[in-house]
């Protein structure tokens, strides 16, 4: 199975981003990663994320590694009731960055998806390089 790590970055949040993924398949180790200009930390995690699943696509399943709860507890618990009620939260708000959900709905169908949350900053060492090459993609926008 590929293994999938992902991180996002923001200086400002908002302001300039990066996002970065690592993905193995135990053997072979890719990295990717880019910036945007003035967005927020929660749209370079699921940026991060889409990236990874489209440039993996040819994998019916894979395990990713998030620190992001809010992109692990929008995909297992919130994305189907959001759905539910058009795109609106349980409080009747519109679903913020509702654009990029929706891609990453898209790259998730069909496939299985094993979510696994890792403590940022604590000494992983593929999320701790994700977040440097992040980091480092967001730093290059200043």
């Amino acid at each position: 199975m590929l293994k999938i790590w992902t991180d996002g970055s923001c200086l400002g949040n908002p302001g300039p981003g990066g996002w970065a993924f690592i993905a193995t398949n135990g053997t072979d180790i890719a990295e990717r990663s880019g910036g945007a200009e003035n967005v927020t930390n929660n749209q370079m995690e699921l940026t991060a994320v889409i990236r990874a699943l489209a440039a993996t696509h040819h994998h019916s399943e894979v395990e990713i590694h998030t620190d992001s709860q809010y992109v692990k507890n929008g995909m297992q618990l919130w994305l189907r009731q959001w759905k539910n009620n058009n795109w609106k939260t349980a409080a009747k708000k519109p679903v913020k960055n509702k654009e990029l959900w929706q891609q990453l709905d898209t790259l998730a169908q069909n496939r299985k998806i094993h979510w696994v949350w890792v403590r940022g900053h604590a000494g992983n060492v593929y999320n701790e390089r994700c977040d440097e090459l992040a980091r480092t993609a967001a730093e290059k926008l200043k």
